[in-house]
């Protein structure tokens, strides 16, 4: 069984996995187009960081950086390469925007990668919902980056995903 729930990004196998993505992103893209947050910037206030474990076993991470009281975006969304195509990183994905609806937050942002990499990315998030967008908050138009944004106001999006 697949458990969502807030943890700490600074424990050993979670550092792993966001290094792991760190090395991906700076591997696909230039040094200034990338955005990820750290372990440190993702234990910081505003941040709220989840992983998706079976038994121990972790499979997924992600979080929710709070912009101002009515919007937040999408970081560091990751999954472990033994838990892809699993629909883990939807389940993680819905939890994020169960609770941006629950705080009540207008719309839900992100940004991702333009490039080859991280299409599977991209379809996932238009899967459930979200739109591209202009460069949103403290990000500028760049030829590396999709911007991305959910209407949390907006009651037809997809709502669950469940797993066999």
């Amino acid at each position: 069984m697949i458990l969502i729930e807030i943890d700490d990004p600074q424990q050993a196998e979670v550092r792993r996995l966001l290094e792991e993505h760190l090395a991906d992103m700076f591997a696909t893209s230039p040094a200034d187009s990338v955005h990820a947050l750290d372990h440190s910037a993702l234990s910081e206030q505003g941040v709220t960081f989840w992983t998706a474990r079976d038994g121990e076993q972790l499979l997924s991470c992600g979080a929710l950086q709070q912009m101002d009281p009515f919007h937040a975006e999408v970081k560091s969304m990751r999954t472990t390469p033994a838990a892809r195509g699993r629909g883990v990183a939807a389940l993680l994905l819905e939890r994020i925007v169960a609770e941006s609806r629950n705080r009540g937050y207008r719309c839900l942002y992100l940004e991702t990668g333009s490039h080859e990499f991280f299409a599977p990315a991209r379809r996932l998030y238009a899967r459930h919902g979200f739109t591209e967008c202009p460069p949103f908050g403290p990000y500028v138009p760049d030829p590396h980056s999709v911007f991305m944004l959910l209407d949390l106001a907006d009651n037809s999006q997809p709502q669950e995903t469940r797993l066999a």
